[in-house]
């Protein structure tokens, strides 16, 4: 696996950044102004977003973020409203958070946690202790992110800049597998930014710029987006992002080494509506990222990583979204990352298992391509008094992956190959009076190969989910109870079933692979509650609270093992210098169970929220004996406070977080963060935001980060400080 303390250093590439900036500044401005047709949306639209204006009139002025609805949801509901685990981060709390990386972005979200090791513009999104190798889907626009690296830290990553996301959805649990297969853990998904919620109804372009500064590592942000109407049914907009920041200080004032990095992102989008009751959108989001791997201080490795993802979704409903609400997305997504060895590296070879030397300019390859398509239709009417939207669809996704370059290089741990995931879903939703019941069953097919191997296989996976509202009178009219039983179903990655060779340093042993593993069974029991209130202490107050019990039994569960020479049967050779063999195995049973609760209160002249999630797991063998699972996160409450003023163009308010140690993690320790922010929009066109996380300068680590005996510390106390400048016509 990627078998050093890998650590990074962000290498300048500010050459050309000030021009592209201007550049994207420019084209927006030098656009011709055309009447903006009076600039409205129009009147017919039936988008995503016009649902959203639509439900956001509708509610109260003390509207809060679970009546938002949810870009990912197939029958366009509310987190309040969903009969499921679901939070949705809205435009204002991302830019709240001012967020650096995608960890930021998920701030407070219960049941959620990220891995990001040194490198934090990669990271890897745990859901209820479940992550890696696609048990949770990470969506941009409709675009599965499968890259994958074997490492010792994180195995499944991606790359999004915070800067460029507009909300984000996450439904925990594998109901959420009607959005694609192999999400047992859950969904997040990324929706990038668009025209129409860049400009405002009067305007046919605009543009904005934003400088950024943190005092922890010294870091820049510089940010420019245009966009343009060309008439009422047709605009776009792009925007460009440029990153550079050194190594952070911990909350002892220790400088973490290889904790800087320098990234240029972009964004492109059109949306054209050649009726009004169809959209069609067009994407590109991009990435471009150079660092330097680091052992014991020195660099070793030159890094360089780009990612594209292109995406084109289309939506038709006919008049009333009775019988025809299709979506069709279909998605390409590219991850190539190149390494270039710095200086003579000690190896062992990955065939022999005898010591070698990788010499200095070795190169390894890592490319790995994602093809998708997901096509639903929701049909709605009405059967002796009971309401139905009844759902279905297809799915298929399609990962590419070639490793290559110098023998004993990083890439010949993880394997080239393809696999094939396909999937169809029937789901019906029945509503009658106080009374829903959805029922649901989705297929999964899946194939895998190699030059020399292949394996495949399939499973129906059924989800039924009855919720009641019993009561009428006053503060009680708007709970509901819900219990939710889904299954879900993983196919094994590449990695896990070809990974092969010998461990290339420190100790040497092989790696042994495994064709017959068996996927991955999810079956979650849930029960919740959903409370919606308005005007409790004054009139335009709301109140939301969600919370959760679950338990996840997730048969055949995936993990790495050792395995001994001298065991009978392991299957490991005996030979000299071989202490030990390493295998992806199945285990009988990961068992995991928790509790999330996610409720806000809004005034309009100030918000309260507050969230917690505890989770708890171990894995089972078949000879019944049961580990810790090492992938559980912290336990944590998350409290938030805002008040607004002067016309609500004043905002202050601070989050403090406490974390719990996760039982068996034998670095972690509980911790408690306390961050304040600030945001002040001084006229129509300039915006001042302020921010300081971890005001207290606590040292602290997160316990999915590093290894079980190294702690790998975050960042102390950051102050944060940006302008906004915008203007259009």
């Amino acid at each position: 696996m990627g078998f050093l303390n890998w650590e990074l250093r962000g290498r300048s590439t500010a050459s050309g950044v000030a021009a592209l900036l201007a550049s994207g500044a420019a084209i927006a401005l030098s656009a011709p102004p055309v009447h903006a047709q009076q600039a409205t949306q129009p009147a017919g639209e039936r988008t995503d977003q016009s649902k959203q204006a639509d439900q956001e009139k509708a509610a109260p002025a003390g509207a809060t973020l679970l009546d938002k609805i949810l870009v990912i949801s197939r029958t366009g509901e509310t987190a309040i409203e969903s009969l499921a685990s679901a939070s949705h981060v809205d435009q204002e709390q991302l830019d709240r958070r001012m967020a650096t990386t995608p960890n930021e972005m998920l701030l407070g979200v219960p049941g959620v946690a990220t891995q990001a090791d040194a490198r934090r513009v990669s990271t890897s999104i745990n859901i209820r202790g479940l992550q890696d190798f696609g048990r949770v889907a990470v969506i941009v626009d409709g675009a599965r992110q499968d890259f994958q690296r074997s490492d010792h830290g994180t195995q499944s990553t991606f790359y999004i800049d915070p800067e460029l996301v507009k909300s984000v959805d996450v439904i925990r649990g594998p109901v959420a597998n009607t959005y694609g297969s192999g999400a047992i853990g859950g969904v997040v998904f990324f929706d990038t930014k668009d025209a129409a919620d860049f400009l405002k109804p009067e305007e046919a372009w605009g543009a904005s710029v934003t400088g950024r500064y943190e005092s922890n590592g010294k870091g820049w942000t510089t940010s420019a987006t245009g966009a343009y109407r060309f008439n009422e049914n047709w605009d776009a907009l792009a925007n460009i992002v440029y990153r550079n920041y050194g190594d952070y200080k911990d909350g002892d004032g220790d400088t973490v080494n290889g904790t800087g990095f320098d990234v240029l992102s972009g964004l492109l989008k059109t949306s054209i509506r050649p009726t009004e009751n169809s959209e069609l959108k067009l994407g590109w989001v991009g990435s471009s990222d150079s660092w330097d791997e680091t052992s014991g201080g020195v660099p070793v490795n030159d890094v360089d990583l780009k990612s594209n993802t292109f995406t084109a979704r289309y939506n038709i409903t006919d008049e009333d979204k009775s019988w025809l609400d299709l979506h069709i997305n279909t998605s390409y997504n590219k991850t190539n990352l190149d390494l270039t060895s710095l200086v003579p590296q000690k190896r062992f070879d990955p065939v022999t298992g005898l010591p070698t030397v990788l010499p200095a300019g070795s190169q390894s390859t890592f490319d790995a391509g994602t093809t998708g398509i997901d096509i639903w239709n929701t049909s709605r009417f009405e059967t002796g008094g009971i309401a139905h939207e009844l759902t279905y669809g297809g799915d298929w996704v399609g990962d590419n992956v070639k490793t290559g370059g110098t023998a004993g290089g990083d890439s010949f741990y993880t394997p080239s190959g393809k696999r094939n995931g396909s999937g169809a879903y029937v789901q019906d939703k029945l509503t009658w009076d106080w009374l829903e019941f959805i029922a649901g069953l989705r297929y999964d097919n899946y194939s895998l190969k190699d030059s020399t191997r292949e394996t495949s296989g399939d499973r129906l996976s059924p989800r039924i989910t009855v919720g009641v509202s019993p009561f009428e009178t006053a503060g009680l009219a708007g709970l509901q109870f819900y219990g939710t039983y889904a299954e879900g179903y993983r196919s094994p990655s590449l990695t896990e079933t070809l990974i092969s060779g010998n461990h290339p340093a420190g100790v040497t042993f092989p790696f042994l692979p495994n064709p017959n593993l068996r996927p991955e069974t999810g079956k979650t029991t849930e029960f919740g509650i959903n409370y919606k209130q308005n005007d409790i202490f004054e009139p335009g107050d709301a109140l939301r609270v969600k919370a959760a019990y679950f338990h996840n039994n997730v048969d055949d569960y995936i993990d790495g093992v050792t395995l001994s020479p001298f065991a009978p049967g392991s299957g490991c050779p005996f030979g000299p210098g071989i202490p030990i063999c390493f295998q992806y195995q199945n285990f009988a049973q990961a068992k995991i169970d928790g509790f999330e609760l996610e409720g806000v209160y809004d005034a309009g002249w100030g918000y309260a929220g507050l969230s917690a999630s505890i989770t708890n797991g171990h894995t089972i063998s078949y000879k019944g004996v049961e580990a810790d699972l090492a992938t559980i996160p912290s336990s944590q409450v998350t409290a938030q406070l805002g008040l607004r003023f002067l016309e609500d163009k004043l905002t202050v308010g601070g989050e403090v977080q406490y974390n719990g140690k996760p039982k068996g993690n034998a670095v972690a320790e509980d911790y408690t963060l306390v961050n304040a922010f600030a945001s002040y929009q001084a006229t129509d066109n300039l915006k001042v935001d302020f921010r300081a996380d971890n005001l207290f300068d606590v040292k602290y680590a997160n316990p999915l980060n590093g290894s079980t005996t190294v702690a790998v510390y975050e960042p102390g106390i950051t102050l944060k400080l940006a302008a906004t400048m915008r203007f259009g016509g």
